[in-house]
């Protein structure tokens, strides 16, 4: 039979794709680990501010499904890497989360639901195999719930993979094919997608590369064309970005995909937590991708229209840090709604990101180190220690937002962290002898003291939100002072 079918069948998936995607398109991931999450109504109208027509949700949250619902934004919906088990052993199981997070949502709020993400880059190398085996089984019985649900020609099933699941013999684009441990797993996705006329979805990292690699060119992580070039048989690459969509380019058509669509589900640059990791370079990589796919200008194996989604839309405080202190700091908003820096997507007549509205905080007040309270008292390193392994810590240390700080300055951070995460409860702000609430502003240079936001408890999903966090953390704070006074 050979490989003549399989080039239609991604052909025709091409044809449909271009038809409804005629100019590159920018949407935004929006995620929800964090403390204190901005209200999915606010949300939902920031997007809408600055104009983005997509968002790419990480699962079925209700309350930002319903927030979607009659916005005319177009979404990804993702199901977990931890429901991928329960999805693949059962076509049943995938009916019923279809008709309960896909259906509903469409038939009671208008949802525009465009693709179901099945997992998240579920062949990392980091999980060593863990999803090997229920990934492709969970693709395709969800594709079966929608085929039965009769929306199966207007949402399409995608697996967003890390850009890993792919490699090169040469270093050079041209040498890219898929991992050798998975390749005949991912030939048979392919095939899956391409018969169903369904996107690839790849998320690609410069900054992970950068982050990851102490000897890589930092200038090839950006759009500039300052880079020296990578020479590919006569294609010269200037930048990370374009080799490594091309390296998949070349490995889909080795495999006799060549034509099927390509969707960039993640791409982006974090603000802190490392010292590239600033809004400065985060402006430059952001505004020169902006500028790289204006006007449908692609890469120079696919010259034509770039479909990626900003990674990410609003810090989130809540993220492991375990690939780095950096992950709770993707946002191109920080946790309030505010941008970080100028950004022109080209979607508002100001040229600017539009700041979230209406968003209410809790009162102007910190939680400082007492000037009197002593840096030898050996309570302030069991008091640090216990409030940063349950607050945010990650903007402190070497050449991060508040790396400048000094000692007494680094302890107030921890403390105020811990206090706006816990709601500015009293007791929150009693560690022994050390802390006190300040109504004057102790943020300094690019060290912001944040105030939190109001909690958000979340709507008919049923979620507790920032509440039960809370009440938790509280009642650990009492257990430590109890333990240790």
């Amino acid at each position: 039979m050979g490989l003549f079918p399989v080039a239609v069948g991604a052909l025709l998936a091409w044809i449909f794709f271009v038809t409804v995607h005629s100019v590159s398109e920018i949407g935004a991931n929006w995620g929800i680990q964090a403390t204190h999450r901005l209200p999915p109504d606010t949300v939902v109208r920031m997007l809408r501010d600055n104009g983005f027509l997509k968002v790419k949700l990480f699962d079925a949250d209700y309350d930002s499904l319903r927030a979607l619902g009659k916005s005319g934004i177009e979404v990804m919906v993702g199901i977990p890497n931890d429901m991928l088990a329960s999805l693949s052993g059962s076509v049943e199981a995938a009916e019923k989360w279809v008709s309960k997070n896909v259906s509903a949502h469409i038939n009671a709020n208008n949802v525009k639901i465009k693709y179901v993400a099945i997992g998240n880059e579920p062949f990392l190398k980091a999980y060593n195999g863990s999803f090997l085996r229920t990934t492709f089984p969970a693709l395709r019985n969800v594709q079966s719930a929608l085929i039965k649900a009769g929306l199966s020609n207007q949402i399409k099933v995608t697996v967003p993979l890390n850009a890993d699941v792919y490699e090169s013999s040469t270093g050079l684009p041209s040498g890219g094919n898929f991992r050798a441990d998975i390749h005949d797993l991912m030939l048979s996705i392919l095939k899956f997608l391409s018969d169903n006329r369904a996107p690839f979805t790849v998320n690609i990292y410069p900054f992970i590369s950068l982050y990851t690699e102490p000897s890589f060119p930092i200038e090839y992580a950006f759009f500039d064309g300052n880079s020296s070039p990578l020479n590919d048989s006569g294609t010269n690459y200037y930048n990370m970005f374009d080799a490594n969509h091309d390296t998949l380019v070349w490995a889909l058509r080795k495999n006799g995909f060549g034509n099927l669509p390509i969707i960039v589900g993640e791409i982006g640059w974090p603000t802190d937590g490392y010292a590239y990791a600033k809004g400065l370079y985060a402006q430059r990589f952001y505004q020169g991708f902006m500028s790289r796919i204006s006007g449908g200008k692609g890469t120079p194996m696919r010259p034509g229209p770039i479909h990626a989604y900003l990674f990410s839309l609003i810090d989130e405080d809540a993220k492991s840090v375990d690939p780095g202190n950096f992950e709770r700091h993707w946002g191109i908003f920080s946790y309030d709604g505010l941008p970080k820096y100028a950004l022109n997507l080209g979607k508002t007549n100001s040229g600017a990101l539009i700041p979230a509205r209406n968003v209410h905080y809790l009162e102007k007040k910190w939680c400082v180190m007492k000037p009197s309270a002593n840096l030898d008292n050996p309570q302030v390193a069991i008091s640090v220690n216990y409030a940063c392994a349950l607050a945010d810590c990650t903007s402190l240390g070497y050449q991060t937002s508040c790396g400048n700080l000094d000692s007494r300055g680094n302890i107030s951070y921890v403390f105020n962290s811990y206090y706006q995460r816990n709601n500015q409860l009293d007791q929150a702000c009693k560690f022994p002898g050390l802390s006190m609430v300040t109504k004057t502003d102790p943020s300094v240079g690019s060290c912001r003291f944040g105030i939190m936001i109001e909690p958000y408890y979340g709507g008919a999903g049923g979620r507790f939100g920032s509440r039960q966090r809370t009440l938790g953390l509280v009642v650990g704070f009492i257990f430590f002072l109890w333990i240790f006074l």
